[in-house]
């Protein structure tokens, strides 16, 4: 593969301005960019989640779920592209599935936190939920892939309980929340 990148900066956003994918031209802070900035950052948090020792499957289920991150900012970059699927969702079903299996029920609200590791998975997990309301909002005013929504809700579902395995593996206690 050749270069993507032959400089990194350009000049043509100082005014105010990117570009998208299809090569038009929003503000900054138009709703298609912060949507995708957005899943941007989710996808920074889940690599700051990565940075932590992790058991070989939980690993392997976020860097599956990084890519498909980035393949949902090119998405949401270009309109009218479309790179998450329904099958993709039930892929984080699968795997919410058997990380939720063993797990006790749940009797209690849980606060964020319970180890380091478990405590940067929640970070992730409140910043999917964001990502997910700003691509609702874009929703309002663009055409926007269903099952894109469907897999952020998803995934900050199997994030919540990525954040339960992870206290328990860790020796950490989940923290419940007390009236």
């Amino acid at each position: 593969m050749g270069n993507r990148l032959s400089k990194i900066y350009t000049r043509t956003g100082d005014d105010g301005t990117t570009g998208l994918g299809d090569g038009s031209r929003v503000e900054k802070d138009h709703a298609r960019v912060e949507a995708y900035g957005t899943v941007d950052e989710l996808n920074s948090h889940l690599g700051m989640l990565l940075s932590y020792p992790l058991p070989d499957n939980i690993r392997t289920c976020l860097v599956a779920i990084q890519h498909d991150l980035f393949d949902l900012g090119g998405e949401l970059c270009i309109p009218g592209h479309r790179a998450i699927t329904a099958e993709a969702t039930q892929h984080l079903e699968t795997q919410l599935d058997a990380f939720n299996a063993p797990l006790p029920p749940l009797k209690e609200f849980i606060l964020p936190g319970g180890s380091p590791a478990a405590a940067a998975c929640h970070i992730a997990r409140t910043v999917c939920r964001r990502a997910e309301r700003r691509v609702i909002t874009l929703a309002r005013s663009d055409s926007v892939n269903h099952d894109a929504l469907t897999y952020l809700n998803r995934l900050s579902d199997l994030l919540f309980v990525i954040a339960r395995v992870i206290a328990r593996l860790e020796g950490g206690q989940e923290v419940l929340w007390k009236r």
